[in-house]
């Protein structure tokens, strides 16, 4: 589900990797030093050392596990955020289903990719989330059915853009639009805009709508963790 493909980096970048695996973070390392433009500032193989190299580097993007150790990455995202550092994240998972996705983004996560994405996929991830678009891996099937969800043939939310999603997402959440502009890095008119195109493509007309719609189909952060 990405916005679209882009072409490579022609600029330079800087990338912190931190993944549970140390051959696994050594890789995905070594295979960003291949990509146009990017330097490795920094390696980790838990969440307190990812955290310490993000805060002494504050790179343009993180490409982090999700399963890191001593400080979980979500508990990274939002530090950063609080701190409004300018890194942007790319998660990177053995496997994940739209429900994972959903919650990574919702969390403050700008891209998604497995661990069998193509280097071509990961490469473009990093180029769309330093443009502040969100990038999900082709592997992730976004709209498969999931009866045991709630979802059903024809659900209006397959109609959502990736960022549209990401809106959707952190309204039902509560999160107030100049709130949500600050966590995207948009402007508030753009939020504005998405909220607008989200709404007519669900044939919603208020916030509180949305919500019972998100509960309807179990989408609220709490269903989703139970």
């Amino acid at each position: 589900m990405s916005l679209g493909m882009i072409a490579p980096f022609i600029h330079s970048f800087s990338v912190v990797v931190a993944d549970e695996m140390p051959l696994i973070c050594e890789g995905l390392a070594a295979l960003c030093l291949g990509f146009a433009g990017c330097e490795v500032v920094g390696r980790g193989t838990d969440g307190e050392g990812a955290w310490r190299l993000i805060e002494r580097h504050q790179p343009d993007v993180a490409l982090l596990g999700t399963r890191l150790s001593g400080m979980a990455t979500g508990d990274i995202i939002r530090r950063c955020r609080m701190l409004h550092y300018r890194t942007r994240f790319v998660l990177i998972a053995d496997h994940a289903d739209r429900r994972d996705v959903l919650e990574a983004l919702r969390g403050g996560a700008s891209g998604f990719v497995l661990k069998s994405s193509s280097a071509r996929e990961l490469e473009e991830s990093f180029h769309q989330v330093s443009l502040g678009a969100v990038f999900v891996t082709s592997l992730i099937d976004w709209q498969a059915e999931d009866t045991s969800r709630g979802t059903e043939p024809g659900n209006p939310l397959r109609s959502l853009s990736a960022r549209e999603m990401q809106v959707f997402s952190l309204l039902v959440d509560g999160v107030r639009a100049r709130d949500i502009a600050l966590r995207l890095s948009l402007s508030p008119k753009t939020v504005d805009t998405y909220r607008a195109s989200l709404m007519r493509k669900l044939d919603i007309h208020d916030v509180a709508g949305l919500v019972k719609f998100a509960i309807g189909r179990n989408l609220t952060t709490a269903q989703l963790k139970a």
